[in-house]
Order: structure tokens, then sequence, then C-alpha cells
């Protein structure tokens, strides 16, 4: 089935993505590549529901015996669903698994509602970054999962050199994001979150970056767009500046989370089109993985550190 020495499955090398001497037919992803939805393990569902869906916005499309869905618009599908697993641990430091999952925001007035939201409401904030082609803020929500906010700059502004997206990390001006709040001033029938807001990428913990490459760059088929930061990689389809962020900021060999902390179960990727995904779950089949179909339209499988990732159109 392609495996590596000692069984391990053949992850491939960067310079030979497939493992299997190539690009397949199909290659890279195509441009209607999207991060669906995440899927987080939480201590406290109650807890979690006030920050998601009380504080962020997001609406809540159903519960059940410990789990939530929502989504900005209120419609399915879920773009994030909560799992509780009572009492569950913050993932600690120095493990692989979720750095943060990234909420992309229609533009700047919308990142400056919620900026002014949180901090009314006294949450945390950890960063506030300009990169360049897009402004961000980060935080954590109440189990220690990261998250970021963010709005793209147009695209048309983005640079590109040497074949790679230009990203860097600057303060951000915060004083003049707040003032489109002031230029626009919020009205009172609006929705805490605006409708079109999505998961626009998932930043991970690796234990070895060349290794994560050639998974997600060789086997699922996303393109390298920026390998310039240290010990970090940026991944995308269709000339997104990422949609997956790779780091071994954790230290190289990190060990994956224990099974009780809270964080990342699983994140969905939708491709867009059936022939692409027949040809990834090849793919993956040809490295010696086992996805496995759900029976309706969408394959499981795990990245090398033990990362749930659910593959569909």
């Amino acid at each position: 089935m392609g495996r590596g020495p000692g069984g391990a499955p053949n992850w491939g090398r960067p310079g030979d993505p497939a493992g299997r001497g190539g690009w397949s037919a199909l290659g890279a992803l195509p441009a209607s590549t999207a991060i669906r939805q995440v899927r987080l393990r939480v201590g406290d569902l109650q807890r979690s529901l006030r920050f998601y869906r009380d504080l962020l916005g997001f609406r809540q499309l159903h519960a059940g015996a410990g789990t939530a869905a929502l989504s900005a618009s209120g419609r399915t599908p879920a773009q994030i669903v909560l799992e509780e697993r009572p009492g569950a641990r913050r993932k600690p430091p120095g493990t692989t698994g979720l750095y943060h999952v990234a909420i992309l925001l229609p533009g700047r007035r919308e990142l400056a509602r919620l900026v002014r939201r949180l901090a009314a409401a006294g949450w945390p904030f950890e960063g506030f970054s300009d990169h360049g082609v897009s402004e961000a803020v980060y935080l954590s929500d109440g189990d220690g999962n990261g998250l970021e906010l963010y709005a793209d700059r147009p695209r048309t502004s983005w640079e590109r050199r040497d074949g790679e997206v230009v990203m860097f990390t600057r303060p951000l001006d915060l004083e003049g994001l707040l003032e489109e709040l002031a230029r626009a001033p919020e009205g009172p029938a609006e929705p805490l979150l605006h409708p079109a807001a999505r998961i626009g990428h998932i930043h991970l913990h690796v234990a070895d970056l060349a290794r994560s490459e050639a998974f997600y760059r060789g086997l699922l088929g996303f393109e390298v767009t920026n390998r310039r930061y240290p010990g970090a990689l940026f991944l995308a389809a269709g000339g997104y500046h990422h949609h997956l962020g790779l780091n071994i900021w954790a230290g190289p060999g990190a060990p994956p989370p224990p099974q009780d902390a809270a964080g990342l179960v699983d994140f969905t990727v939708a491709v867009g089109d059936g022939a692409v995904l027949a040809e990834v779950v090849r793919r993956l089949r040809g490295a010696g993985h086992d996805p496995r179909s759900d029976g309706e339209g969408a394959w499981r499988v795990t990245d090398p550190d033990g990362t749930g990732i659910v593959l569909t159109v």
C-alpha cells in the first residue's frame, strides 16, 4: 500500500510531493476550495455558547446531547461545531494540534464591530497584527482554543515575490480600524455577526514541517504560498494567501495533546469538485493512508500528527 520504512505511511518529500515521483494528473486543488467547518472539543458547552453565540454572534442551528452547531448566517452547513467533554483541560504547551481557527470577516468595519464588542465585554486580546494581506486580531475562547478574527485587504493589493505571497507581522493600526465605526455607525437592527463571515483558514502546530508539507501539498494538493516565516509554512488553493498555516513553534517533534484536552477535533476541506475529491482519495490510498467514507460523499483521514480532516465536495 505504498508504506515507507517501518510500515509508516509514505508521506513523500517536499521535492517529491506525492511520494510517487510527482504530481497527479489533476495536480493542485481548485480555487473553489474552502475550509467549511471546524469541530472543537470544549469543557463546558454553555460557557462556549455564551462566547461563540452571545458574544461573537454566531447563530445556533441546533443543539443535542453535549453538542451544538453554529453558523454566521443561521443556515446550514454549520461552520463551528462544539462538542462538550466535561472538565476537558486546556491543550498543554509544547504539543501539536490547533494554533488558531481564523474567522474571516467581509470587511474592516465588521472586524471593528467585533473588536469593540469584545473590548466592551472585557474579553482579553492576545495580539493585533497587520499582515499586509490582512488585518487581524488574536484571542482565545474559554478553553484556550486560539482564534484569529481578520479582514482581507483587496487581493489586487497583495504583493507577490518569487512565486510567493508576501506576508509579514507588523503592529495593527487599531485606531484607524475603529474609525470605520465613526464613518459608518452600527445600526440597531444589525446582526451581531455579519452573515457572510466564514472560516478563512486553520493554523496548526505540527511536529515536522517537511512531513506535513508532503501530506498537505503532496497528497491533498494545497500549494505553498509562503515559506519565509521561521519555523512556519503557509499553503492555499486558488491563489489565496493561505487556507492552512503550519508551524513547529511548539518544538520540533512535539507530541500530540492528550485525548482529554480541549482543542480541534477535525476540520472540513470542501474542494468543490467531485473529480478532484476522487483523485485526492486515490493519492491518499496510494501513499498508505486509509480515508474512510461516511457514505454521504465525505471522506475522513488524519494528518501526520493525528489531526482529523474531513474531505468533501
